[in-house]
């Protein structure tokens, strides 16, 4: 990465090598960094990335905006309507766990 770089992660802490991208951080390899997650979560209060004046986080919420509201609220009707009509939900985590009309495992 560049030096006027930001490095954003919203999606999985695990995916960044947290201890490099300290590093990274301290020594302004790149310019900084908006961190939603941590490899450990929550992470530990002496974290020191969390030290760093040039990191911004926030705790996991980044998506929770208006908007995210009210497509969850739609999703939500959507599955329910799905589900009255018998039909596959779409958007299930744990598909192993459902249960078809006949009482069988999906």
């Amino acid at each position: 990465m560049k030096p006027t770089a930001y490095l954003i992660n919203m999606a999985r802490g695990p995916i960044v090598d947290q201890a490099a991208l300290y590093q990274a951080l301290l020594d302004k390899t790149i310019a900084g960094a908006a961190l939603d997650v941590f490899e450990k979560e929550p992470p530990p209060a002496d974290e020191p990335i969390l030290t760093l004046d040039n990191v911004i986080s926030t705790p996991h919420l980044s998506s929770w905006s208006a908007e995210s509201f009210v497509q969850l609220r739609r999703d939500v009707v959507q599955n329910v309507v799905v589900a009255l009509k018998g039909q596959d939900l779409r958007s299930i985590v744990n598909r192993k766990f459902l249960v078809s009309k006949n009482g069988q495992k999906a």
